[in-house]
């Protein structure tokens, strides 16, 4: 089944719920996909579950959408950077909630989510606060941490150039956290520089099969 190309951002969004959990792409700004955050700012829904590799850049994406108040708790490796104030003012004043994950587990538990894996053991964060509660097991002499999937209602993110069915393509670095997230996702909104029609994309370099893309919105370039 293709995906829906969409006419614009806020139609990949307005169906998304109150306490959603929402997986956006992103390492710091590259890959963020900042004109459906933007759509789901203009949609209003609240109490979101956000996850991502940071926690906002800057007044923009993320960040903006934390400034509105949107967010109640954020799922990140990197909640703080130079230019993380507006995460930073929230967090210090008891307005937003976070759970910091260690950024292979975080790439992990939503590939986990993707695959159908119930659970895993990493070696990550054993010994640390983050291990705190969490059941441990000694396997080869080194002792693992059990790790959950991370579920999402939604997930957003930004692709170079997709086909009309939906097969994306990243450029460079901005690929990030793209590829594991649309697997994790119950529905998945895609903002893309380029859309080609199908057969026009090297099948060798698809990264994301549109098997799981639900919603385009070309922002750049439509051929055809």
């Amino acid at each position: 089944m293709s995906a829906q190309v969409l006419g614009s951002a806020d139609e990949a969004v307005a169906a998304t719920q109150d306490g959603a959990t929402v997986l956006v792409g992103g390492f710091g700004m590259a890959g963020m996909p900042t004109d459906l955050i933007d759509a789901l700012i203009r949609q209003g829904a609240g109490d979101l579950t956000v996850v991502s590799n940071n926690a906002g850049n800057g007044d923009t994406g993320l960040a903006a959408l934390l400034a509105a108040g949107r967010v109640r708790k954020v799922v990140c490796s990197f909640p703080r950077q130079t230019d993380s104030w507006v995460f930073d003012g929230l967090y210090r004043a008891g307005e937003v909630e976070l759970e910091v994950v260690p950024q292979g587990n975080l790439a992990e538990r939503m590939r986990a989510a993707g695959a159908g894996i119930g659970a895993f053991f990493s070696p990550t964060a054993h010994g640390t606060p983050l291990a705190e509660g969490k059941e441990t097991r000694e396997i080869g002499g080194q002792t693992y941490v059990l790790e959950y999937p991370i579920h999402g209602d939604l997930a957003l993110i930004k692709a170079h150039v997709a086909d009309r069915m939906g097969n994306l393509v990243y450029y460079k670095t901005a690929r990030n956290f793209g590829p594991v997230m649309a697997t994790a996702a119950a529905t998945v909104a895609v903002q893309v520089h380029r859309l080609v029609e199908t057969g026009e994309l090297d099948p060798e370099a698809v990264v994301t099969p549109s098997i799981y893309v639900d919603r385009i919105v070309p922002i750049g370039e439509v051929d055809g």
